[in-house]
């Protein structure tokens, strides 16, 4: 008897320092979520879930990335005349790096707050990337989505409600067409609601050093709380191309999905800015991908990556209003005159 208490009092003892420990993580995991911030609530898929269900916050971007800093170094082989470049540019807001030492070549009004629009998808295209396990993995996208989307406007990749859409397909539809349902499907999906997505958004591009950057949805819908700088952007997109996944797509041009329960013979999407290009050369510069947007509030926008002489480029230009596709123009304009 007095072997069995002693084994039963250490069971106790035992049981009582793994619920401290259980008790302690989650005490810390709850001080992490606060951290993040609050997003907007207007939507109905964007309502938080319980801190029960709520999957956690993605953590291997705070092992991985470093703070994006990027340098100002003129450098006149490439852009021989900054001040007479930014003169030509359509767009209020506008800075152009060089990808491999995050070089700034030109500066114009980069860290004014700007509205992203659909280069708001870069973010949301990088996480899905980095969280989807299986590219094969078969999403269903809701009518309900859809509806919602449709009524406000968003711009769409074509997929309707019920059909049944792979990961990888999803990726390319918010990134060539900017399917918004493809953002939302996605976010859905991976981390249960778009809220929960949107928190690991924020605490990316904190982790990131994006200081001027706060998103509130995965799709660029105008929100007055959502909001970034073409410098945050630019920084974003240097990191995003360093993932395999998000390259691949971002740099593809045209892309067939494989067949869907309701198209048997996929859907077709091409890059909206390819649509838009006289072609995809610029002087000696070749653009390689590019993400536009437009809302009224954001104005046109473009996050465009081009290589040049054996280097990579990125521009990104926001806030054109009074130029017909003024931010590509601007594209061809800058990437035209590297070497000049």
């Amino acid at each position: 008897m007095k072997r069995l208490a002693i084994k039963v009092a250490a069971g106790i003892v035992s049981a009582a320092v793994l619920l401290t420990v259980l008790a302690a993580s989650e005490m810390t995991a709850g001080g992490q979520r606060a951290k993040t911030g609050s997003e907007g609530t207007g939507l109905r898929r964007t309502a938080v879930v319980s801190a029960s269900s709520a999957p956690a916050v993605p953590s291997k971007a705070a092992s991985s990335d470093a703070p994006m800093v990027l340098t100002v170094k003129p450098d006149p082989s490439v852009v021989r005349d900054p001040e007479g470049l930014k003169a030509k540019i359509c767009s209020p807001n506008a800075i152009l790096i060089r990808v491999d030492d995050r070089t700034v070549l030109v500066d114009k009004n980069a860290d004014q707050r700007i509205y992203p629009a659909s280069m708001t998808k870069i973010m949301t295209a990088l996480l899905a990337a980095e969280e989807a396990h299986d590219p094969e993995e078969k999403i269903t996208v809701q009518k309900s989505v859809v509806d919602e989307l449709t009524n406000e406007d968003a711009s769409l990749a074509g997929f309707v409600g019920g059909e049944e859409v792979s990961v990888r397909d999803l990726l390319y539809g918010v990134v060539l067409p900017s399917g918004a349902e493809c953002c939302v499907s996605l976010a859905d999906r991976l981390e249960g609601c778009e809220a929960n997505f949107v928190r690991s958004m924020n605490l990316r591009a904190e982790q990131l050093g994006l200081t001027g950057t706060h998103f509130v949805n995965t799709t660029g819908l105008h929100d007055p709380d959502h909001y970034s700088t073409v410098r945050d952007i630019a920084a974003l997109l240097c990191s995003a191309v360093g993932n395999p996944t998000f390259r691949r797509v971002f740099t593809t041009m045209h892309y067939t999905t494989s067949p869907t329960n309701v198209n048997a013979g996929g859907v077709s999407f091409s890059s909206t800015m390819s649509r838009c290009l006289r072609s995809t050369k610029a002087g000696g510069a070749t653009i390689l991908g590019g993400k536009v947007g437009f809302t009224d509030q954001a104005g046109l926008c473009l996050a465009s990556l081009a290589e040049y002489g054996g280097h990579e480029y990125i521009l990104v230009t926001a806030g054109v209003r009074d130029v017909y596709r003024g931010e590509i123009q601007d594209a061809e304009t800058v990437y035209g005159s590297l070497g000049s």
